[in-house]
């Protein structure tokens, strides 16, 4: 490791965090110590940063704003990506091309500026671009998919290359991406279409009052914990069981919300997933229904 940052260093690759706090860098607040995150300055330098990290075989993860993972308590004795200078944007008529590095919310307040209709349902999903994509974020009965025209990416030989929407296989909270992570989103087309500004401001501030009356976002958490399965939302199964306010140290089922689990305490990661694993194995005991969990658990073999 000592030698992969010195070349990073000399080549001046990215900006290089070294043994930082993972509760910085994930919306849980919790994890362990990273050895190494770095921020390639552009997509030249990702690739050869990925180049030394196949030199060294380090391993290692993409990560946007972490929103979507659960890290153990463990230390990381890898690197971690975060594609935060990966975010050129330009608007040509109805088509966004973004980077991989863009924050959503950020994009979905800016389109609606522009009288584009499309990204509302993102406009309270703390993720980036290339993350949204990576699993298909949604909301409101639509997600990345419908929007998607294209992506680039890198490739595991770190080649650069298109995909297009059907190429990339969006399902509910899944995509081709997701199921071969050794491909790197960096930039995307995204197709919206033409409306009123005002109107797609009002959805949005609509729906904005609706995350607060409903959703716990006072605490840290991951957004819903589980996906919702066709015969009943997950958040129902798991109130109508009486588990809202369950606590597993200082993590809780959120009264609010009971689809979210919140640190309330000063929860560690552990407590986190202990209570994860808790509602879903009652909702099967009870239900016979097996609950997909949509957060990522990383560093915890």
């Amino acid at each position: 490791m000592t030698e992969f940052l010195k070349e990073i260093i000399q080549k001046n690759l990215g900006k290089i965090e070294e043994n930082v706090s993972l509760q910085k860098y994930t919306t849980y607040k919790v994890g362990g110590v990273c050895r190494a995150l770095i921020y390639p300055k552009d997509i030249d330098k990702l690739v050869e940063i990925l180049r030394l990290i196949k030199k060294y075989k380090i391993p290692y993860k993409i990560i946007g704003n972490g929103s979507n993972l659960l890290f153990s308590d463990k230390e990381y004795n890898g690197v971690l990506l975060k594609l935060n200078f990966l975010n050129k944007l330009e608007i040509i008529g109805n088509k966004v091309i973004v980077g991989a590095g863009y924050p959503l919310i950020k994009l979905s307040l800016l389109t609606a500026k522009h009288a584009l209709t499309g990204l509302e349902f993102a406009s309270g999903i703390p993720g980036t671009i290339g993350g949204a994509i990576f699993m298909n974020a949604g909301a409101y009965k639509s997600d990345m998919g419908y929007i998607t025209s294209s992506i680039k990416v890198i490739t595991k030989d770190l080649q650069i290359i298109t995909l297009t929407n059907n190429e990339l296989d969006f399902h509910y909270r899944t995509s081709f991406l997701k199921k071969h992570p050794e491909y790197i989103c960096i930039e995307a087309t995204l197709k919206l279409n033409y409306g009123k500004k005002s109107e797609i401001e009002k959805v949005i501030k609509d729906r904005r009052e609706r995350r607060i009356k409903s959703q716990p976002l006072e605490y840290p958490s991951a957004g819903s914990v589980f996906r919702n399965p066709e015969e009943i939302p997950a958040g129902k199964l798991i109130e109508d069981l009486g588990l809202k306010g369950v606590t597993k140290g200082g993590a809780e089922v959120s009264k609010k919300h009971a689809n979210f689990i919140i640190n309330a305490k000063q929860a560690t990661a552990q407590d986190i997933k202990e209570l994860i694993e808790y509602v879903h194995d009652t909702v099967l005991k009870e239900y016979n229904i097996d609950l997909k969990v949509e957060q990522e658990f990383v560093n915890w073999e």
